[in-house]
């Protein structure tokens, strides 16, 4: 410290300083009083009185030997005053001394207590500080994630649910495709049948031509056994005439057996072949009718299918529509979230620059009140070196007073000129009891100018 280097270079300075500094506070400099020293600086001088007036004529009465008792009456009742008045100054500047102590113990206190608030300060804020500010960076930090974890797990849904959609989107495809094949095969069908339909009223048409056809030969049939019949009859009568005659009954009657068996086996193949025929159209209707059937049920049952893919797909459009309204929420409030928390955290920073300039602040003034406290301490160490040091008690008897007189008189302009060169710088300590005094001390420093 430049105070203490300078303290420890020249003492008797700086205590002249901090004297003449408290005198320039305190009061006025009466104690002080400024001598030449004329021989070395052990040896005792008396203070000499302000007045630079000489007083030849006390002198040279003094010198003769002479005592003017007037004289020193008058002196006796000066020195009386003055000294009453040196004693109010002195119990004035006790007084003021006491209270510069006690403002000096209050500031140290004080200082004690800026030192031990600057402590804590210094132990506690910055930890606390960076423990909060750790904390909410922490929970800045974690609260980020579970967003970014929000995010893609979001991302991962709507993904698959995209997969989803894509593969039903693809199975829709497939059943309308499905659907249309099914479709054109209906329309196959429904040909077939019509055409079956068809076939099976053609065969019933020809069925009945057929009906028809052998209810006229059997009518032709009838016609023809009878017109044999009746031949037959008139054969018979002619044979029963001619006897000569061959037998024609049994001619006709093998013929109508002949075409008796060529009609039954005429009718009876008719009928099978009319059997045949319809069964097997009766088994193609139903057929075509059952195919028809199935058709239908399964155009149905696709028709189903596609209004519940449908439905579904809708479902889906609508969920990924949610997720995605939801997602662009939530990035616009992420966004908006990191924007608060950036904003947090730069105000932080702020608020954490502003403390290390505060606490920079604290510690310029702890370090200007160490320098502060410094001073204080050496100028306390230089009153108290200066109360504790060497104690001399000054009496002045009545009958010295004309020593005195002549001490204080016989300062010339030679000393006046040389005042200018060097200084002396006296304290004077007057303990009083009661208004009288019962110690008296002083204190000399020499300084050169």
């Amino acid at each position: 410290n430049p105070l203490v280097q300078a303290h420890r270079a020249h003492p008797f300075s700086m205590e002249s300083h901090r004297l003449s500094s408290y005198g320039r506070r305190f009061g006025s400099p009466t104690p002080v009083y400024r001598v030449l020293p004329a021989s070395p600086p052990a040896r005792f001088r008396a203070p000499r009185a302000r007045s630079t007036q000489p007083g030849p004529r006390v002198g040279a009465r003094l010198g003769s030997g002479k005592m003017d008792f007037s004289l020193a009456a008058a002196l006796n009742s000066e020195f009386r005053e003055t000294r009453t008045n040196e004693k109010v100054e002195m119990m004035e500047l006790n007084d003021r001394f006491a209270s510069y102590i006690e403002k000096v113990r209050l500031l140290e206190q004080q200082n004690k207590v800026l030192v031990v608030e600057l402590n804590q300060a210094r132990d506690q804020e910055p930890s606390r500080l960076a423990d909060v500010y750790q904390e909410e960076l922490r929970d800045l930090r974690h609260h980020v994630e579970q967003l970014a974890t929000t995010k893609a797990r979001l991302e991962i849904e709507r993904d698959n649910l995209a997969e989803d959609l894509g593969s039903l989107q693809q199975k829709l495809q497939e059943e309308v495709t499905l659907r249309l094949e099914a479709e054109s095969n209906l329309a196959a069908y429904r040909q077939d049948v019509d055409a079956a339909t068809l076939a099976r009223l053609d065969l019933e048409r020809r069925v009945g031509t057929l009906q028809d056809e052998i209810a006229f030969l059997r009518k032709v049939h009838e016609e023809e056994l009878r017109e044999l019949q009746e031949q037959l009859a008139r054969q018979r009568v002619h044979v029963e005439v001619d006897a000569s005659k061959p037998d024609l009954t049994a001619a006709l009657r093998d013929i109508r057996r002949q075409y008796e068996a060529m009609a039954t086996s005429n009718v009876q193949e008719t009928e099978e072949w009319y059997k045949s025929k319809f069964a097997d159209l009766t088994d193609a209707a139903a057929r075509h009718v059952e195919a028809l059937r199935a058709a239908k049920q399964e155009a149905n049952e696709y028709r189903r299918q596609l209004q519940a893919l449908t439905c579904d797909l809708e479902s889906l459009r609508g969920s990924n529509e949610s997720l995605e309204r939801q997602l662009r929420e939530l990035e616009e409030r992420y966004a908006l979230e990191t924007a608060g928390y950036q904003d947090t955290v730069v105000r932080l920073e702020e608020d954490i620059r502003s403390l290390k300039e505060e606490m920079a602040r604290h510690l310029q003034e702890y370090q200007d009140l160490l320098n502060v406290k410094l001073a204080l301490d050496i100028e306390i160490a230089t009153y108290r070196k200066l109360l504790e040091g060497e104690e001399s008690r000054i009496t002045i008897p009545m009958q010295s007073f004309s020593n005195l007189q002549i001490r204080e008189t016989s300062l010339d302009t030679k000393s006046v000129s040389e005042a200018h060169v060097k200084r002396s710088i006296v304290v004077k300590t007057v303990e009083t009891r009661d208004g009288e005094v019962i110690k008296e001390s002083k204190q000399e420093h020499k300084e050169v100018m």
